[in-house]
């Protein structure tokens, strides 16, 4: 293996995570109607999915196992929802879905304990994301409007967190400075 510099993975992952669950959080919140909530499909298949998965797999090559199970993870949600959303599987119930959801929750809290010694950013974006799985799960199974509302506004704020996180990576990498992301807690 050579010592040439290569690309960081994370930034990529990050971002197609947040762009991805932006999007999809704006038709939770009830920003904009459901009706469209269609356009979300492309980037769960392309960019919340395919390029997540890429991003896992670099990752892994580079020894980092913190982001190859973050990253590849949260890839194969999005390929499930997209495969999910167009039918593939068959009668879907709410109920079922939620389960999944707080079931991803559960996988998120975990990792979100992994980020007590990386960064603030990273901090954020886990805590927000589990919060944000547990409340659009409670709604799927509830059946409550309210709780998936709620989801879908703190999902807009891990998008945010994430997006930050990764590009404030890009950013100070390409003006040579370190990325203005804070200590966790226990750093």
């Amino acid at each position: 293996m050579s010592n040439e510099k290569r690309a960081n993975p994370a930034p990529l992952g990050l971002s197609g995570f947040a762009l991805t669950t932006l999007v999809l959080s704006t038709f939770n919140a009830g920003i904009l109607s459901s009706q469209g909530a269609g356009v979300v499909l492309g980037l769960a298949a392309f960019y919340g999915g395919l390029a997540q998965l890429l991003a896992g797999v670099l990752e892994w090559r580079a020894g980092n196992t913190f982001g190859y199970t973050a990253f590849f993870t949260y890839g194969a949600f999005w390929e499930w929802y997209f495969l999910t959303a167009l039918g593939i599987f068959g009668g879907v119930t709410a109920q079922g879905v939620g389960l999944v959801l707080i079931a991803f929750g559960i996988f998120t809290f975990v990792m979100w304990i992994g980020t007590f010694k990386a960064n603030m950013g990273l901090f954020v974006t886990f805590l927000l994301l589990w919060i944000t799985f547990f409340l659009l799960g409670a709604g799927a199974i509830l059946n409550s409007v309210a709780l998936t509302h709620a989801g879908g506004y703190v999902g807009i704020l891990t998008a945010i967190a994430a997006w930050y996180t990764g590009l404030a990576t890009v950013v100070a990498e390409s003006l040579g400075k370190n990325p203005p992301l804070g200590k966790a807690p226990l750093s």
